[in-house]
């Protein structure tokens, strides 16, 4: 992949100078304490900028808007974070999880249905976790009973993320009862403006309300709107994302390197310790420092290491839990060392910078959000398991 990117540095410097006119340098200012139609108005807006470049779906097929390659899209990801560019987590999930679900395992009129319209702008939500199936999601309840040419589906989904927002969502449904817990799974999308619809915003612990309850009573949907074939969810859900994934997990990455731990870093220089001396300049704050730094960059050479794999047609699945595991502790670790170096002004309340990653800076909400990545997309224990039963033989 090196030599790749290296025949690719026309256009990286394409990507950096469209950011240094495209990126608002003051966005983190205008945006800090934003209300919520101002952040879902401005995440609209940064959607459109993409777009407008060519740049809002690099990893669909060409003929949808996309074509590049995966070395492309590293350098994409790299230069947005190394130009600050607003996280796009208004689209998320309608880019990366909804899409590639429909272009892998949907029909040629599903993508003419449904592409178009997210690159349009149109939100998507993922109505996947329930209050009681969560890292085992193969446990949901909801369900999808089959009446001819539709399914009435009834039930419960929680963490929903910018449901109130969505226009569509990509929803597992129990379509055979009888069936094991991993079949009998039916992929369905649901409008989310249809009748029996509800959806209540849940309030978390740094004020944000981004994640959602969604209720579904005898909501009426299309066959045409099922993804893949009836009671195998499970499979479109689960083989639609790695290469996705890997990209993604690239972005964040990059971002947790120069937003999270090389600012730490610099910020350290200006803090005071209790003696005087700037945080920076005591030893065991430099030896923490260096140690997450460290740690960045062992896990971009994992990320390489698993984009590689990707390029090579070689099963990541696992790797790919490594990577989550060691991300979602790396961005802990560190928020809980900034929050501690700093002291009692990280324990100020500020106001929260929603378009920001994880990494906003607000050092004590950011560590309090961290917690989510620990859970979400498979708890760190789940990704442990899988860590050990398929790298490492051991037994269940």
């Amino acid at each position: 992949m090196l030599e790749e990117l290296a025949a690719l540095e026309p256009f990286r410097q394409e990507v950096r100078a469209w950011c240094r006119t495209h990126v608002p340098p003051d966005w983190r200012e205008t945006q800090r304490g934003a209300g919520h139609d101002e952040f879902v108005a401005f995440g609209r807006w940064w959607a459109g900028q993409l777009r407008d470049a060519g740049w809002l779906a690099p990893h669909w097929p060409k003929e949808w808007g996309g074509g590049f390659t995966v070395a492309e899209q590293v350098v994409l990801a790299e230069e947005l974070a190394r130009g600050d560019a607003p996280r796009n987590g208004l689209y998320q999930v309608a880019l990366y999880n909804a899409a590639p679900a429909i272009i892998h395992a949907g029909t040629d009129e599903q993508c003419r249905h449904w592409l178009p319209g997210i690159l349009d702008g149109e939100v998507w939500c993922q109505g996947f976790s329930e209050p009681n199936a969560g890292s085992d999601l193969a446990s949901l309840q909801t369900r999808a009973v089959r009446d001819g040419d539709h399914y009435v589906v009834t039930g419960q989904k929680v963490w929903t993320s910018v449901a109130m927002e969505a226009d569509w969502c990509i929803l597992l449904a129990r379509s055979d009862p009888d069936a094991p817990k991993h079949k009998g799974i039916t992929y369905l999308v649901v409008d989310m403006h249809a009748p029996g619809v509800e959806v209540r915003p849940l309030r978390q612990a740094t004020g944000a309300a981004e994640f959602c309850e969604t209720f579904l009573d005898g909501v009426v949907v299309s066959v045409e709107h099922r993804i893949g074939a009836e009671n195998e969810g499970w499979t479109v859900a689960q083989t639609s994302l790695a290469s996705e994934r890997a990209v993604v997990i690239l972005g964040l990455a990059e971002l947790l390197r120069r937003n999270g731990v090389e600012r730490v870093i610099a910020d350290a220089g200006t803090w005071p310790l209790e003696d005087g001396q700037a945080a920076g300049d005591d030893p065991a704050v430099r030896e923490t420092l260096a140690a997450r730094y460290a740690e960045a960059l062992v896990l971009r050479y994992l990320i390489n290491d698993m984009i590689d794999g990707v390029i090579r047609g070689v099963d990541v699945g696992a790797t790919s839990s490594v990577i989550k595991l060691m991300y979602s502790e790396l961005l802990q670790g560190l928020m809980r060392d900034a929050t501690d170096i700093q002291g009692l002004p990280a324990q100020l309340d500020r106001p929260l910078l929603p378009p920001a990653g994880w990494e906003s800076g607000n050092w004590m909400l950011d560590y309090i959000n961290s917690w989510s990545w620990t859970i979400a997309g498979g708890s760190n224990e789940i990704m442990r398991n899988i860590i050990g039963e398929r790298m490492l033989g051991l037994p269940r």
